[in-house]
């Protein structure tokens, strides 16, 4: 994703066309990293899960000790609203965020009465389906909540998702199977990791080191109503390495068929193939 002229972003009360400065040098966030965002997905024309996404971006503000100023149903609003200004059925990426623009008690807290807002709404290609992906395991891991904010979507946290990924991508992968500080598989440096064995799906439990995302969840859902079973329990890379199917869930290409774990060549499977299925056939497209 880059600057570009297929942008809307709203602040300070307006839309504003392309990518605007909305901090400024010496805003807290800038230099202290207080900034959280959330992401929704707008493509044909459909909205998935919008509500749920902007509830989050809200829980995961106070978690940073900042003051969601914009309630649920004022974001779905203005969402729409820049939508209609968009190209029509783009595949838009939307994006609500709060900083902070003032230092509180500390020069480290930040002043939860300074909080800032924008909503920036821009055009992203939505991932091809038969784009599988390979995976090689992190040398890097997950933190715990003991170690980080990793109970909201936090900007912070996202530099050691991008180390996690020019480690596999100068490995000649193009993503990493991520452990928790204990061992334990936690997700990829981008989204939840699914994995099938004899006929069940199988991801890790949520236990504080990422988030349990809005798209795993609604997966976990349709694929149970289908018959599917499904299970959330503690997984090993050595689980991982005997899997049939390995798949990502998350918001920005909802399912993500993995072809390659380490040396593990895998095939496109019929469950990964059934989740997209079941996703696209529940957002109404």
């Amino acid at each position: 994703m880059a600057a570009g002229k297929n942008i809307k972003t709203w602040f300070e009360g307006h839309w504003h066309d392309g990518n605007p400065a909305v901090m400024r040098a010496a805003d807290h966030a800038i230099w202290l990293g207080t900034l959280v965002f959330d992401g929704a997905r707008a493509f044909n024309g459909k909205v998935p899960d919008l509500e749920l996404h902007c509830q989050r971006v809200n829980e995961s503000a106070a978690v940073m000790g900042l003051k969601a100023t914009v309630d649920v149903a004022r974001m779905v609003e203005l969402t729409h609203e820049g939508l209609s200004q968009c190209n029509d059925g783009a595949p838009i990426y939307i994006r609500p965020m709060y900083w902070s623009t003032e230092n509180g008690a500390s020069v480290i807290l930040p002043d939860a009465e300074s909080t800032a807002f924008c909503l920036c709404l821009e055009e992203v290609p939505m991932p091809k389906a038969e784009n599988a992906i390979k995976l090689t395991l992190s040398s890097f891991e997950r933190p715990m909540l003991t170690m980080a904010t990793v109970n909201c979507k936090a900007a912070c946290l996202y530099p050691n998702n991008a180390r996690m990924f020019r480690e596999a991508i100068s490995k000649g992968f193009d993503n990493a199977l991520v452990l928790d500080a204990l061992g334990n598989v936690a997700e990829s440096a981008s989204a939840n990791v699914f994995m099938v064995k004899d006929g069940k799906a199988l991801t890790p439990i949520p236990n504080g080191t990422f988030l349990n995302g809005i798209t795993k969840q609604r997966i976990m859902q349709l694929l149970q109503d289908d018959g599917i079973e499904v299970i959330e329990k503690t997984l090993t890379y050595e689980d991982f390495l005997q899997a049939d199917e390995i798949f990502l869930t998350g918001n920005l290409a909802k399912v993500t068929t993995v072809k390659q774990l380490d040396e593990k060549i895998l095939q496109p499977g019929p469950i990964a193939s059934r989740a997209r299925e079941l996703y696209w056939q529940w957002a109404g497209f």
